[in-house]
């Protein structure tokens, strides 16, 4: 399975054609690229928390909704706190104004009610979609370094699994654009957590620099992670894009600081 980029009405984003091939749900991962919002947060700002004129990311929303073929009319979303929580969305949940926010914490997301868009954002950090075309089942995750050393990926699957009966063989993977390990660097925190949580078979993926910090590539971590829970490696995608190496073409917090707009990835049950 593979991650590609795609342009519909001006709006650039990137999709899963396994996803796309299994039919049945929306899906995309998107940029910068292709909203109305001006200034720092030109142009397709997502993010509901960065300042921004509200209208303007309303319209960001109708026109990136509208781009990866979801009704957007219905939506979940989440207040992100870097952690490991997965969260069962329910009618309860469901809105239609992204600025309506929920009164609850999590990083992940997951339904299976049919016209309901699960959205996570990002500026960085790694975003995963999630779709199951047998059990009709799709979540969306928010993986920081804290939510890929507690395993959140594979919570995901597992809660799949738990709550809907879902297989994990079953289970198609997205994992989107996000900081790569160039240009993640960091202290030894993060590696030390990264093998606290899965050993010695990580170290693969934590590379020292001539610097004397580390290089941690949180997205081959995670798919790591979802071969663990299960998952068949052909129906993982991993982007390539590096989110701070292109700050033309995605948000990022490393490279921008808080002074930017925020991506999001969202999938939809059709």
């Amino acid at each position: 399975m593979e991650l590609t980029e795609r342009t519909r009405n001006s709006v650039t984003f990137f999709g899963a054609d396994g996803i796309d091939n299994a039919g049945g749900a929306a899906h995309g991962f998107s940029t910068r690229l292709g909203g109305v919002s001006e200034g720092m947060w030109e142009s397709l700002n997502l993010g509901v928390s960065r300042g921004d004129d509200p209208d303007h990311v309303r319209e960001n929303y109708r026109r990136f909704f509208a781009a990866i073929g979801a009704d957007g009319k219905r939506i979940a979303t989440t207040n992100q706190v870097h952690g490991g929580m997965v969260r069962c969305v329910t009618t309860a949940d469901v809105k239609a104004d992204p600025y309506d926010r929920p009164g609850y914490e999590a990083d992940g997301l997951m339904t299976d009610l049919p016209g309901v868009a699960l959205v996570v954002y990002s500026a960085d950090c790694i975003p995963i979609l999630f779709y199951d075309p047998v059990r009709r089942v799709i979540a969306a995750v928010h993986a920081g370094w804290r939510g890929t050393a507690a395993g959140i990926a594979s919570t995901a699957v597992e809660r799949m699994v738990d709550v809907y009966g879902c297989r994990s063989e079953d289970i198609l993977a997205a994992i989107g654009p996000g900081i790569g390990p160039d240009c993640f660097e960091t202290h030894e925190d993060v590696p030390n957590a990264m093998t606290a949580a899965l050993s010695t078979a990580v170290l693969h993926h934590i590379k020292i620099k001539e610097n004397g910090k580390f290089a941690v590539d949180l997205k081959n971590i995670n798919a790591m992670r979802l071969e663990q829970a299960g998952l068949d490696p052909d129906h993982i995608a991993v982007s390539h894009m590096c989110t701070s190496c292109n700050p033309d073409k995605f948000w990022s917090h490393r490279k921008l600081g808080t002074s930017r707009g925020s991506m999001a990835a969202a999938i939809q049950l059709l």
